[in-house]
């Protein structure tokens, strides 16, 4: 969807770094810098390498120093472990510290890392593959010629006996593109239109074994597949095993490659390939993706770790197409822009035309493939718009007919390497009726039987699936699974932002429907905190009798559902925002059903694991122990706060930190009084600040009050607190100034509880601060600059213990920046939320727009799938919309001095306009179709939260050359940001008031913080050979990151190290034993041969493994 030229720009806030508008103080005063505010920039270089020859040796120290204290860390673990439950339990040992936290003295701490960590991101700067495509977009001029009959193309030519040596092979390859969900739901198309292709499959394959035919979409198998009766899978079962039918990817869903998280990704993809383990016994090995529109590496990667050899694309940019078709460089291997060797390098063909219908795909020429898609014979519902249909292939003219096409077949062949050739035959949602399976394969099979009966044509056609092409293109070119990779070149980079033709750039989609965005965010951190704490309550609750009435099968049911709802949620026409509106709403029930059912989930798992006295524990599904602190009342409703009842009866309020990162969080309940009391785990009080709680832009609500404290929670654990309503609380209450134009009729009632001053809005500056920086707002605005509005917002402006914020009140959006005043991490990075709502609007996209002095020279950088960074760069030969890149979790911009980076819990568009500017589009409405077969606008934009975070980090030891590079890495205090935003903690209370049985202070299943780049991304439980029921095996997901070093690493709030990538496994678990862990693909589908049990988890920066994990 192509983007309005006219934004509406919103948002300018300009960050002095030079002048340190925004005090940087991270580094203030621990540097023995000269004391002028120049950059490092500019130390003479003698300095320089003084300074790096200390800094390596502080380094060197700091790991001897570290290994020391992980030493006492894991005695004094162990000692803690064999001290008795009569005494004080571990966890109280672990987090004794907790409420003294905001009261210590704030001395340096320095991030243990490990000097050999730091090797990895240093390295991959150096990396240079055979092509790399920000090379590729730097040459292309992006001009647009008229190619001829093959319009983007160019005239193709051969001569006639060039393949008299060696034939041409051509595998023609039947397939049927099934959207789970675009112009109709899914169920709908699965009633009218997929059911009858796989049925009438099984029958016409079945008619004559030289027939192919191969699906990918699983989401559509599964349920066919349990409407079909024993024979009917006998024969799937058969044909798959002579090798007529083909699964390739396996995945629930085709996915998006722009917005999902790999989380989704690899989620959608073992739920394909555990369907297909379970009830097929196959495991793909090519991947096959015709339609998601862009191409990312990040999909790459994941098709190879799940134990692929081979991949297709096809929706990349015609000018990147024509420049591959021009070096023979269609196929190539795809390899990553960080690996150090070719471990990650999967064979990728790239289609060379305009889309994967017939008329696209045996040739250059529409007009002549058209008269070869026989469903479009005359008579039929479907006809060629180039106004010369098909004919019937008969022995009048066979031979023409087959000349014809393999002129199309030879010309196309030029386009490559080798002498084998791909030629796909279907389109979306072909092959339902029986009469066109007839006309495809028959028409086709006399065509072939012609070429192949005579040899002076020099070819051998057949049909095929696309491992038969592949199987066929390895062993053409040589390529043994063990051999060199020297025939094809190798390629890094990625393939967005798509344009299809002229100037239309797929760039829309990366922001539409950004409350469905914002939704799949929530749902995945749900899903995987369900999947992790019902994973350790099913363990628990196998220990004893009295456990075992957990409803272990009947959340098995919901955590599988979820993830199908997850995974068909990914799919290119739903996270997109390109499907009609009530497929919009489909999709968005199902996720709202799945978010209250993961809810569910984590209550009953939380109940089994907290209670002290496992025997006291009972399950009724009608009275749940615990419930959640916010609800939403519907599929397009943002949540809101439950408000706690308080009493003089302590009220329990458990908080599940997701993350595996020891972890300081401010936590915001909403209580119906505002003298309140809070008990930490260990029964301390605990700092609260009370805040209003506002109905509108002035006027107080009495109905609740916000509490906010600093929770202190272990990794992947419960903290409960106690709450409690007392006589005369020592709370700190927020107090505000609101300011407002004279044109403003509105009165700030005076209020008997919180201090409010009305101010007119003026130039003065609105300052908060905390110990890591000082921001100034304007006083017009609210904006972080003196920013000019002919009509100021009303801006509201809160100062308190725990928090300070500004909020300002536009027309179509609430913005409020928000400044933590607690030590640690959360304090070193501005919150910023927008609440978003356009619906008034006529084709208008609405931007927040950042501006800071930082001299990026049109660089920036944009995470892919929230896995990797791919640096960007916006050209002035490209158009507005074609400078507009997918940002999933992650932005920046940066020069040799600090980087300022967006960090964001929606995927949404991104763009650098200008030096030193990012912009990311929040929302967009189109009120007219935009020719892509939709057949409407978006018009159905929702009131949409936008979360974000912006952290500025001084970078020290770069040099200019490696801006050009072509990898680039957060830092780890960006990378636990992120996972803080994308992960927020989750607040539960009791759901009795009284009458509660004794919890643990804290539930801790893990030793220690897991190291700083080590991230869990799922504990998810296996599937048992029973459908829908939970075997004793889970799959243990881990990822470590890639990090870049070169930041400040004193006081920046993390609590954990870096280990080399090593993990003892005996050291990874409390409470629970390691049974048995082994290795295995991504997706489960592969063990290596030598899989066995292993005592240690060793891993490489970047990579992502899965174990098969027992716990007992």
């Amino acid at each position: 969807m192509k983007l309005s030229r006219q934004f509406t720009v919103f948002g300018s806030a300009i960050f002095c770094v030079v002048i340190f508008s925004l005090y940087l103080m991270l580094d203030r005063g621990h540097f023995d810098h000269p004391k002028s505010p120049r950059r490092e920039g500019t130390f003479p270089k003698g300095q320089l390498s003084i300074l790096q020859e200390k800094i390596d040796h502080l380094e060197r120290l700091l790991a001897e120093n570290n290994e020391i204290i992980s030493n006492i860390r894991d005695s004094v673990i162990n000692l803690s472990e064999s001290v008795k439950d009569g005494q004080r339990n571990p966890e109280a040992i672990n987090f004794s510290q907790g409420s003294l936290f905001e009261l210590l003295p704030s001395a340096s701490v320095l991030l243990a890392v490990d000097s050999e960590d730091c090797l990895f991101a240093s390295k991959s700067r150096s990396q240079v593959s055979g092509v790399q495509m920000l090379d590729v977009y730097d040459i292309l001029p992006f001009d647009n010629p008229d190619g001829g009959v093959w319009k983007q193309g160019f005239d193709i030519t051969y001569n006639e006996n060039e393949w008299d040596s060696e034939p041409l092979q051509v595998f023609v390859v039947p397939h049927s593109h099934n959207d789970p969900g675009w112009l109709k739901t899914f169920e709908d198309y699965f009633r009218d239109q997929t059911q009858h292709i796989l049925n009438n499959m099984v029958i016409k394959l079945q008619e004559d074994n030289r027939r192919k035919f191969m699906w990918s979409e699983i989401s559509y198998l599964s349920k066919w597949w349990d409407g079909i009766d024993s024979q009917k899978k006998d024969a799937v079962k058969r044909l798959i095993k002579d090798g007529q039918f083909e699964i390739v990817t396996g995945g629930w869903v085709m996915p998006d490659e722009a917005s999902p998280h790999y989380f989704a990704l690899i989620d959608q993809l073992i739920e394909g390939h555990q369907w297909l383990e379970r009830n097929l016994g196959v495991k793909p090995k090519s991947g096959w993706a015709v339609d998601p529109f862009g191409h990312s590496p990040t999909m790459a990667y994941l098709l190879k770790r799940a134990g692929f050899s081979n991949m297709l694309i096809q929706r990349v940019h015609y000018s990147v197409k024509k420049h591959f078709a021009t070096q023979k460089i269609l196929e190539f291997f795809w390899r990553q822009n960080w690996d150090l060797g070719s471990s990650t390098d999967i064979l990728c063909h790239m289609m060379p035309f305009y889309s994967y219908d017939v008329p696209h795909t045996c040739g250059p020429d529409p007009k002549i493939c058209c008269q070869f898609d026989f469903k479009r014979l005359p008579g039929g519902r479907v006809s060629c718009p180039w106004r010369v249909p098909p004919e019937a292939i008969h022995a009048g003219n066979v031979q023409h007919r087959a000349w014809m096409i393999l002129d199309q077949y030879r010309k196309k062949s030029k386009l490559f390497r080798t002498k084998v050739l791909l030629a796909p035959l279907g389109d979306d949602f072909r092959y339902a009726e029986s009469s066109e399976w007839d006309q495809q394969y028959q028409n086709y099979q006399k065509l072939f039987d012609y070429m192949n009966s005579h040899p002076e044509l020099h070819v051998k056609a057949q049909f095929g699936t696309l491992s038969d092409y592949f199987e066929a293109l390895r062993k053409e070119s040589n390529l043994g699974e063990k051999s060199s990779n020297s025939f094809f070149p190798v390629l890094s980079g990625d393939f967005f932002t798509y344009a299809d033709r002229d100037h239309h750039y797929w760039s829309g989609y990366f922001t539409s429907r950004p409350f469905y965005k914002r939704l799949d965010r929530v749902l995945e951190s749900y899903l995987r905190a369900a999947e992790i704490f019902y994973s350790l309550a099913l363990v628990q609750s196998s220990k004893s009798d009295k456990m075992s009435i957990f409803p272990s099968v009947d959340h098995y049911k919901l955590l599988t559902e979820a993830r199908r709802n997850l995974g068909l949620f990914q799919h290119h026409d739903a996270i997109t925002g390109t499907s009609k509106d009530w497929v919009v709403v489909d999709y968005g029930t199902r996720l709202f059903h799945s978010l209250m059912n993961l809810k569910k989930v984590i209550i009953d798992s939380a109940h089994i694991l907290i209670l002290k006295d496992k025997d006291t524990y009972n399950y009724d599904a009608s009275t749940p122990f615990l419930k959640m602190d916010d609800v939403q009342s519907s599929q397009d409703s943002l949540p809101h706060k439950m408000v706690i009842k308080l009493t003089s009866q302590p009220r329990y309020l458990l908080i599940y930190n997701p993350v595996e990162q020891e972890r300081f969080s401010v936590v915001s309940v909403n209580v119906n009084s505002p003298r309140v009391k809070l008990l930490s785990p260990l029964g301390k009080p605990v700092t609260v600040q009370i805040s209003a709680v506002w109905d509108g832009a002035t006027t107080v609500s009495h109905e609740a009050y916000q509490i906010s404290f600093l929770a202190h929670l272990p990794p992947l654990g419960l903290g409960v607190y106690q709450l409690l309503e007392v006589q005369s609380s020592e709370t700190d209450l927020a107090d505000y100034t609101i300011y407002m134009s004279g044109r403003n009729n509105m009165q700030v009632k005076p209020d008997r509880i919180f201090k409010i001053k009305e101010m007119q809005n003026s130039v003065d500056n609105i300052i908060l601060e905390n110990s890591y920086m000082k921001l100034w707002f304007s006083g017009m605005s609210g904006l972080l600059e003196p920013y000019i509005f002919t009509d100021p917002p009303t801006i509201r402006v809160t100062h308190g213990r725990i928090f300070s914020e500004v909020v300002c009140f536009f027309p179509h959006v609430t913005h409020t920046m928000r400044l933590y005043k607690v030590q640690g991490l959360e304090s070193q990075s501005l919150e910023v939320s927008n609440v978003v709502d356009i619906r008034g609007e006529y084709n208008r996209e609405l931007a927040m727009r950042i501006s800071s002095d930082i001299n990026s020279q049109n660089r920036f950088y944009t995470d892919l799938n929230g896995y990797q960074i791919q640096p960007r760069l916006t050209m002035s030969k490209l158009p507005l919309q074609a400078n507009i890149y997918p940002m999933t979790t992650i932005a920046y911009i940066q020069d040799v001095g600090v980087r300022l980076t967006l960090h964001s819990a929606q995927s949404l568009g991104v763009a650098s306009l200008k030096n030193g500017q990012l912009e990311v589009i929040m929302d967009r409405r189109l009120m007219q179709d935009d020719n892509r077969g939709l057949g409407q606008g978006v018009q159905d934009n929702k009131i949409t939260a936008n979360i974000f975070r912006l952290l500025l980090e001084r970078r020290h030891g770069t040099d200019v050359n490696e801006e050009k590079s072509s990898v680039s890495f957060p830092s780890l205090l960006s990378h636990i940001t992120s996972a803080f935003i994308n992960h927020p903690v989750i607040p539960m209370t009791t759901y009795a008031d009284s009458g509660v049985p004794e919890m643990l202070n804290t539930f801790s299943p893990l030793m220690s913080s897991m190291p700083c780049d080590m991230h869990i991304v799922n504990l998810r439980t296996i599937q048992s050979k029973v459908d829908f029921e939970p075997s004793d095996e889970a799959a243990l997901i881990l990822h470590r990151k890639g990090f870049d070093c070169r930041f400040s690493d004193r006081d920046v709030g993390l609590f954990c190290s870096t280990t080399q990538g090593k993990i003892k496994v005996h050291k990874l678990f409390n409470k629970f034993s390691v049974a048995s862990l082994t290795p295995t693909s991504l997706s489960l589908m592969h063990s290596p041969p030598d899989a066995r049990n292993i005592s240690e988890i060793i891993m490489s920066s970047m990579e992502i493994n899965t174990f098969r994990i027992r716990l007992r």
